[in-house]
């Protein structure tokens, strides 16, 4: 595996393989992988010829009083767990590489990141846009592959792929969660002995209001009425950010649950974040 820092010489290995025909697989992640990436990566490795994966902390999508210094960081594990993955090369460029001065470039995708994250988070989904555009313009891949735990991502880079003619398809695999169902993240780490025992709440309570739905209940607003009230004595550590259901394709709020709908929710624990979602259906 190579591990390369140089933008321009990541994008010399990337385009090489790209002209001489091999299917390239993007993993774009900020570090500090777990099994939730290692999936990601086994799925680049079997979709795929070859495996790029960019370890980079984007500082452009961390607002004011965020966790961009603090965020956890270990290269020298990254580094073994992708060997293991089979990645063939580790792109691990510094902040200055991806935004040298004088850079005035963003890219936006304003309709698809007003709301959920986006409107606790103004700017973030601007800077998730602007850097997966550049790791996609540098590595020319055939897909680039993430995780469904973070969905509004997910439909912002399909829509900038499509909008912008970018020829890679953007491929979202299901969340790799731990036993009692709390969504990997790096961020998990954070949580205290306390609040890592109810954080699995907001994946139960997910689920619970899908039994909901399953059982006939389908006004929006009272459904996730109900959901805030057991959360907040099933987890009274934590605080609701947001929770919405919403049309899985546009974000749009959803009055009834309908033949497609997506629970989506951010909770805090002290200083940790964590967001979640699942699809719903009435007819199960």
């Amino acid at each position: 595996m190579d591990i390369i820092s140089d933008p321009a010489a990541f994008q010399r290995v990337c385009w090489f393989w790209r002209l001489s025909g091999a299917k390239t697989a993007l993993v774009p992640t900020m570090g500090f992988l777990h099994a939730g990436h290692a999936s990601l990566l086994e799925a680049g490795r079997e979709r795929a010829d070859k495996v790029a994966l960019s370890v980079f902390v984007n500082p452009s999508q961390f607002g004011p009083g965020e966790d961009f210094e603090r965020y956890p960081r270990d290269p020298g594990r990254d580094a073994a767990l992708a060997e293991a993955a089979g990645v063939d090369v580790m792109f691990t460029p510094e902040p200055g590489a991806m935004y040298p001065p004088g850079f005035a470039t963003w890219v936006d995708v304003p309709e698809l990141a007003k709301g959920l994250c986006g409107g606790s988070r103004p700017g973030h989904f601007r800077g998730v846009a602007t850097i997966v555009a550049k790791l996609l313009m540098l590595s020319l891949p055939s897909m680039a592959i993430f995780g469904q735990k973070d969905w509004q991502q997910l439909a912002i880079l399909k829509r900038l792929t499509q909008d912008l003619g970018f020829p890679a398809e953007i491929v979202g695999l299901p969340t790799v969660r731990e036993p009692d169902g709390l969504a990997l993240s790096s961020r998990n780490v954070y949580l205290s002995e306390a609040e890592r025992a109810q954080a699995p709440a907001l994946y139960e309570g997910l689920r619970l209001l899908r039994d909901w739905v399953r059982g006939g209940q389908t006004g929006a607003e009272a459904l996730t009425a109900r959901l805030r009230a057991w959360c907040g004595e099933r987890a009274p550590l934590g605080e609701i950010d947001y929770l919405e259901i919403v049309d899985p394709d546009s974000l749009t709020p959803l009055g009834q649950v309908g033949d497609r709908a997506l629970a989506a929710a951010a909770m805090r624990f002290g200083r940790t974040r964590l967001i979640d979602n699942l699809l719903l259906s009435p007819a199960g």
